[in-house]
């Protein structure tokens, strides 16, 4: 099975990444992705840097041109959980390579939840100011985040304790592969 993981920055992604790792799961971040492709081109890695790589990237070779080159990484592996899809096309390209034993999991927090979690995370890549975090969510919706959450098979709220949404992430986890 595929796990496909959407959700706005600061929404819990990486958290719910670091329960499944626990748990043993193998996981393909595609943010990392564009991350060493913005290395490789010679720059810094910023938010200002990497929106703009993923976004140019987009532009001139496809919507689905992040899928395509996680996918190349993954190979014929399978049981992992893909983090960071940002639009329909990059869902589409999925199921079309992996087939449909996908399941995507939106994680939903509010906007102040997930900025605060941000500013305290201190990611090179992430927003440093409001301004910044609202330009960063319009960039990605425009990209179509948001058709891909409103696309998930699970939606799972975090607006409780870590240790809530690590549990819940936990049973989510085990209820998949009991199935």
């Amino acid at each position: 099975m595929i796990i496909i993981i959407v959700g706005m920055p600061g929404a819990g992604k990486d958290e719910f990444v670091k329960k499944a790792r626990e748990m043993g799961m193998e996981i393909i971040n595609m943010g990392d992705i564009v991350r060493e492709y913005t290395k490789s081109m010679g720059l810094e890695i910023n938010s200002i840097n990497v929106g703009k790589i993923a976004n140019e990237e987009r532009k001139i070779n496809g919507m689905d041109v992040w899928a395509r080159r996680t996918a190349e990484k993954i190979g014929e592996k399978r049981d992992i959980i893909i983090n960071g899809v940002r639009n329909r096309e990059e869902i589409e390209y999925f199921k079309k390579y992996f087939g449909n034993n996908i399941r995507i999991v939106a994680i939903l927090s509010s906007e102040e939840d997930r900025y605060e979690r941000i500013k305290r995370r201190n990611r090179d890549d992430d927003v440093k100011s409001m301004k910044e975090f609202k330009e960063r969510e319009e960039r990605e919706l425009n990209w179509g985040l948001g058709n891909v959450i409103a696309m998930a098979d699970v939606f799972l709220i975090n607006d409780k304790t870590l240790e809530e949404f690590r549990k819940n992430v936990e049973s989510l986890l085990n209820s998949f592969k009991n199935k």
